[in-house]
């Protein structure tokens, strides 16, 4: 009886030791739950990407009257743009919620200083409006086409050069793309700058302020000269904010400098929206064809007699 009990014990030993399904689902659980979770929204790049939000919405606050404080503002969370994919880079945190934030803010900070500079130069407003949907639309096409084709781990700057040789050194070669960027938004900087500045492009600079207007501006405010004031005023929408800013207190020259220099690259970073523009929409084509003929399409019909 003995021998037999032991017997009849054995089994169910050894069905004690083999670990069951379940049991290792949770223990494998259990353990996940154990590692510290990370952040994501509060990872060094995404920070630097909510400061150049925060940067670029107090230069649209500036725009209208203290170009100097705005274009300093906007050049800085510009310029923050290629810092935060070195902070990427350097501490291993590169996500898709980062880099979709820096793309839709890169869209949203040109947007809005080609908005002003449509009412600035209204007569030009089709050509900036026209420049806002070609990077609106490019950069859309591209990242969607990426997802949908591409697959949800690749990343829009992996651009393989049988696609096109132009993306793949745009977005490849770190040199290129900040190049590329920068000199495009100074360009438009110098546009804004020359609202301010050149008689040329504003013909409403060369109006002159009535003596009434002049001596309500003088009473109501008195300016001062020092630096710290013109670039930070009390309020953009001041009296004093206004004679700084439409008084033709900015030299023209560095801006038309600025200007001719970037034409050029920005002339070329619009070739580039438009290729990417139609590269995203071909690799589209491309899947809805395959699309259609896995699932049989255009179905052909019997013919009848």
């Amino acid at each position: 009886m003995a021998g037999a009990k032991s017997r009849r014990q054995g089994p169910s030993q050894e069905k004690e030791d083999i670990p069951v399904n379940g049991s290792a689902h949770i223990e494998a659980k259990d353990a996940a739950d154990d590692e510290p979770r990370e952040n994501i929204f509060w990872f060094w790049p995404n920070i630097i990407g909510y400061s150049r939000i925060i940067l670029a919405v107090a230069s649209l606050y500036y725009m209208p009257l203290h170009p100097r404080t705005c274009s300093l503002l906007y050049s800085v969370s510009c310029l923050l743009d290629a810092l935060d994919g070195y902070a990427a880079r350097y501490f291993e945190q590169s996500t898709r919620f980062g880099a979709v934030l820096d793309m839709v803010t890169d869209r949203c900070t040109t947007a809005c200083l080609l908005v002003f500079l449509s009412s600035a130069f209204p007569r030009w407003a089709i050509l900036f409006q026209g420049l806002i949907s070609l990077d609106l639309a490019s950069h859309y096409m591209h990242m969607y086409a990426t997802l949908a084709m591409g697959g949800a781990d690749q990343s829009h700057k992996s651009v393989d050069k049988s696609r096109s040789r132009i993306l793949s050194l745009y977005y490849t070669n770190k040199t290129v793309l900040f190049m590329a960027c920068a000199l495009n938004e100074a360009f438009f900087i110098a546009l804004y700058l020359l609202s301010f500045s050149s008689p040329l492009l504003s013909p409403s600079l060369l109006q002159q302020v009535p003596d009434q207007a002049a001596a309500a501006i003088q009473q109501g405010a008195q300016v001062n000269t020092s630096l710290l004031s013109q670039l930070f005023g009390p309020s953009p929408y001041s009296a004093a904010a206004l004679e700084l800013a439409r008084a033709n207190k900015i030299d023209s020259f560095w801006p038309w400098v600025l200007a001719a220099v970037s034409f050029p690259v920005m002339a070329l970073k619009q070739i580039i929206n438009v290729v990417q523009l139609v590269k995203a929409s071909k690799w589209l084509a491309e899947g809805d064809i395959r699309a259609r003929r896995a699932a049989g399409l255009p179905r052909k019909k019997a013919k009848t007699n």
